[in-house]
């Protein structure tokens, strides 16, 4: 799967593959491979790239053109 949006949205914040990568907790090349789609993204790094951002995973994973945040929730899943 390719993400445009991850490169789209790292490039409208300014940011270079490694800084995004070290929010991560990865290497540069690793995340690369997430935005050329030649790696899937597994979904803990989709979580920290939503929150990052402050969108929603459905925004990066093109499911929605809308790119604010939905409200959290008033009470914790348990």
């Amino acid at each position: 799967m390719f993400l445009k949006r991850l490169k789209d949205i790292r490039e409208d914040n300014d940011l270079l593959q490694k800084q995004v990568a070290i929010v991560l907790g990865i290497t540069r090349q690793q995340y690369g491979l997430y935005e050329t789609g030649e790696r899937k993204l597994p979904i803990d790094k989709l979580y920290k790239l939503a929150e990052f951002y402050n969108t929603s995973a459905d925004y990066l994973l093109g499911l929605t053109d809308e790119a604010k945040p939905y409200p959290k929730p008033k009470h914790k899943l348990k």
